[in-house]
């Protein structure tokens, strides 16, 4: 009785071992909300993690952003979200959570509010996407169990979207990020090449302050930007280069805590698909109270 006590235990902890492992997360990637704020549709895709099914409990978000060109399935068929975050999960390097991406390329392109109030992305995401996927999934809804991160575009929308709602993000990760024109001449440069007509100036400074990541960090209290964990990361070789060392500078002079990583490698998938461990990992360490 003791020899076969002893196997049926090692039998079922083999087996429960050998379940767990062959567990996978699920990624649905043309979910659909309608928004009053846009009036229209607006897609996103969802990761859930390999134990969303088979538990009761509510997991962290993070919320992570395309670039331009790219909608809603760019982390899923580019960035690899489901292989990545469940061998991270499955290591313990990352904790099991929700993972967000919303679809910025539809119709209007950008994360942001327009200038003349026509198109509101950013409200958008605020009120409408975000209480919406808080709701259909099991998510926690504290600060602290709520990240962003993103890529190019999206690597702008996570700055602005955290440093304009800092008590909403324990942590932020912008990759590669297109922090904004550089200066109120380059906006103007920008608009006459796409054939926009040009605001008066102090209606362009107004807009161009509240979405330039350098000013920001440059104008806000650090108290304020210290309420999120930032993990900024840019490649050597990524023409995006010289707005991301100048926000490093900038949270520098501030003395704002942050992790700056500059490492081989351009503006392309192979380094992003490289940096999504790394970024599962930090945004694990706000979840567990770091």
């Amino acid at each position: 009785m003791k020899f076969l006590s002893v196997f049926l235990t090692i039998f079922l902890a083999f087996h429960i071992a050998s379940v767990s492992i062959g567990q996978t997360g699920k990624v649905y990637d043309d979910l659909t909300l309608h928004s009053d704020i846009l009036n229209m549709d607006r897609k996103y895709a969802v990761y859930l993690p390999p134990d969303y099914e088979t538990s009761e409990r509510s997991y962290p978000v993070l919320y992570l952003l395309h670039g331009a060109g790219d909608d809603q399935t760019g982390w899923v068929q580019f960035g690899e979200i489901l292989h990545i975050a469940d061998k991270s999960i499955r290591e313990g390097s990352a904790t099991a959570m929700v993972v967000v991406m919303p679809d910025a390329n539809t119709g209007q392109r950008g994360y942001f509010n327009s200038m003349d109030g026509t198109f509101r992305y950013e409200d958008f995401f605020f009120e409408e996407l975000m209480p919406h996927v808080e709701k259909k999934f099991r998510i926690k809804s504290e600060k602290r169990y709520r990240a962003i991160a993103g890529l190019s575009m999206g690597g702008g929308g996570s700055f602005m979207y955290a440093l304009h709602h800092p008590d909403l993000f324990s942590s932020a990760c912008p990759l590669s990020a297109y922090v904004g024109p550089l200066s109120l001449d380059d906006v103007k440069a920008r608009m006459q090449r796409q054939g926009q007509t040009v605001p008066a100036d102090e209606v362009l400074k107004s807009y161009y302050d509240k979405h330039n990541a350098v000013n920001l960090v440059e104008s806000m209290e650090a108290d304020e930007i210290k309420k999120v964990r930032w993990f900024i990361d840019c490649g050597d070789d990524d023409f995006l280069y010289e707005g991301n060392a100048l926000i490093h500078i900038a949270l520098r002079k501030k003395e704002v805590p942050h992790e700056y990583r500059v490492r081989d490698g351009g503006h392309t998938w192979t380094y992003w698909r490289e940096s999504l461990p790394v970024v599962l990992s930090f945004v694990s360490d706000a979840f567990h109270q770091h």
